[in-house]
């Protein structure tokens, strides 16, 4: 009896583990790609002197206070990172024993695969119209998936407010529908971010990058990371230093679903969780019983 009972166990168990094999290209999860009407940024960090009028031009335009709680010791807006009242953000990063410095601008990235849209159980975060994920507040539950899903670290939580919102950047799309441009690039004095459609800001830059190879990293970041992002960077410091982590192709939710779909297919992974659970019970009733 005993006997049967382990066999019982590694059959179950041998079950579940095969189910939990991700499933093949064939059956994965449809590649998500640029929309036709995409529109974006483009950010080259050679051309920013680091003035921030984007800073204050982004929270005029989106009415958030200032930040006095970062750099600024209390006296002026100076905020250290993305939150509850900084959509986008200037950030220094400097290596003296390298001799390197640069700027960087950092803002939602508007991802083609959007990891907080597939972690939105409501729906309050969508790609829409122009690619741009944008946030609906009467949507949204407060429950911070998209936190914890976004790898740029974008979306932040109003936690001093009694009906918090997610904070984050919408490419300013009230302006686009009247015609204007977004804040941030409409003030910028040295043209470090330009606004535009998503195919003429990819050729900006790979016609910058052939123009003066030397001047930047090899790279068009947001092309292809992540599944690739409506956002793109030039730069003349490898990226990895100015805190762009990944360089894998494979969005988010495209890897998640991916295993999900393979580990639900047929049923057979829960079905067989539930054989183990009841052979336990089983097991630990014949014990008390006995």
């Amino acid at each position: 009896m005993h006997t049967d009972r382990r066999s019982l166990f590694k059959g179950l168990a041998a079950a579940a583990t095969l189910t939990l094999i991700p499933t093949t290209d064939a059956e994965a999860r449809a590649k998500r790609t640029v929309p036709d009407d995409a529109v974006g940024l483009l950010y080259d960090t050679t051309r920013c002197i680091g003035c921030k009028a984007c800073v204050v031009a982004c929270k005029e335009a989106n009415e958030k206070p200032a930040d006095v709680d970062g750099y600024g010791g209390g006296l002026y807006d100076a905020p250290e990172g993305l939150n509850e009242y900084t959509k986008n953000v200037i950030q220094l990063y400097r290596d003296d024993g390298a001799n390197e410095v640069s700027y960087v601008k950092k803002q939602c990235m508007h991802c083609v695969d959007p990891a907080c849209v597939g972690a939105c159980m409501l729906g309050a975060l969508q790609k829409g119209k122009f690619g741009i994920v944008s946030y609906d507040p009467s949507l949204c539950v407060g429950c911070r998936y998209c936190e914890a899903a976004c790898p740029f670290n974008v979306p932040k939580f109003e936690w001093s407010k009694k009906a918090p919102k997610i904070v984050k950047c919408e490419l300013c799309r009230t302006r686009l529908a009247e015609g204007k441009q977004p804040a941030c690039s409409e003030v910028c004095p040295r043209g470090a971010v330009i606004y535009g459609r998503y195919d003429s800001l990819l050729a900006d830059a790979r016609a910058r990058l052939a123009a003066e190879p030397g001047k930047y990293v090899p790279h068009i970041y947001g092309e292809r990371e992540l599944g690739g992002t409506q956002v793109l960077y030039l730069s003349h410091v490898p990226f990895e230093k100015l805190g762009f982590r990944f360089n894998d192709e494979q969005s988010v939710p495209h890897t998640q679903q991916t295993v999900q779909h393979g580990v639900y297919k047929g049923f057979i992974a829960p079905i067989a969780l539930y054989g183990i659970l009841g052979a336990v019970a089983f097991r630990n009733r014949r014990k008390q019983d006995e």
